[in-house]
Order: C-alpha cells, then structure tokens, then sequence
C-alpha cells in the first residue's frame, strides 16, 4: 500500500506544470575597451549577472518555461578607473512573441549610458528589495522588473503596476548612493524618468496603447491586418496626445525606439488613407526616424 502511494504521489507531481522564472535573460559583456589582461573576469560577469537575472522569482506570478521573457544585456565596459570598478554603457532589449507566429515583437529597447558598479570576481550578488545593497544588484533588479512590467502590459491593461511600482522603489532607495543614473537632475535619458513616466498618469494611455498595440492589433494581425492596422493607428494617435502634455517623454522615446521598424513595416501596406494618417503621426512622434517611415507613403 506505501509503494502504491509513493507511486501515485510521484505521478501526481510530474503532472503538475514546472513553473519558471519569469526572464530568459542573456549577458553579454564587451570588454575590448578595458585596459586590463585578466579577461577572466568579464567572462565571470556574464555568468553572475545571467544567473542574478534568470534564478531569481521576482514576481508571484507563475509562469510555464516556455512562457519566460526574452530580453538581453550588451553591456561594454568604457573603463575601469581603479581595479575592481567600472564604467559601463548597456543597451537593454526585451521582446514579446506575437500569438500564432514565429514573430518576436520588440518591447523595450534603451541605452543605459550611466552604469558605474563595483565588481570582484566569484562574489555573490547579494540583492533585497526594501534595502540598498549595491548599484550593480539595483541595476539589475532595477531592469528586472521594468521588463517583466512592459511584458505584462503588453498582454493585460496596466498589467505591469506592481512591477513598475517595485522600479519607482529601487531609485528611491538607490538616490542615497549618489551615483549616476538615479537623479532627476542628471539627465532626462536616465532611470530615474523611465521610471518616473511609468509611474507617470498622465503617460497612462503609453502604456495602455501597449495592451491595444500587441494584444488587440498585432496577435491579430495575421488574419485582420486592416482592423489590427487601424488599432495600432489609434495608438498613435492616443500617444500624440499624451506628447502634447508632456513632450518628448523618455517613455514615448523608448517606445519608438523599439517601434520604428514595426511600425514601417505595418503601414507599408492597406488602406491608403490610413497609410498616410500614420505617416503624418509618425514623422511628428519621431522625427530623427523621418527616412525610415518614408517606405509608408513609397508603396
């Protein structure tokens, strides 16, 4: 009878879903910047960092390992000004599939120009979210949860509060560092605005227009192209708005830096009044991209 329920009990639990952490994160670290012959060490970060990003459960949500966020870390290393420090440029990507494709939406895509952090090779990364413990893990975390938020409100309506909410606390605590990248003060390209236009109200229909734009117009894109088409053009329009109040918003710059190419590519085709509504959008929303949404008006 005890083998018999041994057996049960062992089949019962490989029945049950293995739920995941929620990102699929991969670090790269460019090192050819660095003065230093121990490369070792870049290799050591890669592995730390990705193994930081990936092993922790940041959220209580369960996720199937399939369903785990992929998003990347290029980080190059600009200089080490004493051994054991360094300053680094990242440039952080996340994407999202679209339902029924092979396709990988790009959700978020930012340059982090201000990353200073100490390292020592083989050293645990200790990190909690109600304690400053280091810029290197607040950076992470920081990033951590700013994708899982994006990701989130790409498939529910401002799905990503809580995690957006854990940001806004991060650069709370980590303004006591005093080091670059945490201050209102220092740039309007930093994390203190992203997180700030996130949190942001008046910024809402951004991120509302994420749930439209990937779950309502491009998971249906496939077999209504003209009604997805005129959704993600209702998002522009909702975006112009919100631009108007609080123009050029790292939010919004963030959104087509990640949009620009999609976004071509979408109105390259259908409607021709629709074609040139977004093109007259597009070129107010994002000028410096002017020669890419060009190929909308030119087929």
């Amino acid at each position: 009878m005890h083998r018999h329920f041994i057996a049960l009990l062992f089949i019962i639990l490989v029945s049950i879903p293995t739920m995941a952490q929620e990102l699929n994160c991969n670090v790269l670290v460019n090192d050819e910047r660095a003065q230093t012959s121990d490369r070792q060490v870049f290799r050591d970060m890669e592995q730390a960092f990705t193994r930081f990003m990936n092993d922790r459960k940041w959220t209580q949500d369960n996720y199937l390992p399939e369903e785990r966020i992929e998003c990347d870390l290029a980080i190059t290393i600009e200089s080490m000004p004493a051994v054991g420090f360094y300053n680094a440029t990242v440039q952080i990507q996340s994407s999202r599939p679209v339902y029924n494709t092979s396709y990988a939406s790009l959700i978020f895509n930012f340059a982090d120009r201000d990353w200073q952090f100490e390292y020592v090779e083989s050293t645990p990364l200790d990190y909690g979210d109600n304690v400053f413990t280091s810029n290197l893990t607040s950076m992470l975390a920081f990033y951590a949860y700013v994708i899982i938020g994006l990701d989130q409100d790409t498939f529910e309506e401002f799905g990503g509060e809580n995690q957006f909410k854990k940001a806004l606390d991060i650069v709370n605590l980590a303004q006591q560092s005093d080091r670059s990248g945490w201050q209102a003060f220092q740039s309007n390209r930093n994390r203190y605005w992203l997180s700030e236009n996130l949190n942001n109200l008046d910024l809402r229909p951004i991120r509302k227009g994420l749930y439209t734009y990937h779950r309502l117009g491009m998971d249906l894109f496939d077999t209504k192209p003209d009604e997805s088409r005129a959704l993600i053009l209702g998002v522009l329009k909702d975006i112009q708005k919100a631009n108007r109040n609080l123009p050029n918003s790292i939010l919004k710059i963030s959104f087509f830096d990640a949009k620009k190419n999609e976004l071509a590519k979408i109105f390259e085709k259908g409607n021709p009044a629709v074609k040139k509504e977004a093109y007259n959008i597009l070129l107010d929303l994002d000028p410096s991209n002017t020669e890419k949404y060009k190929s909308i008006i030119g087929n």
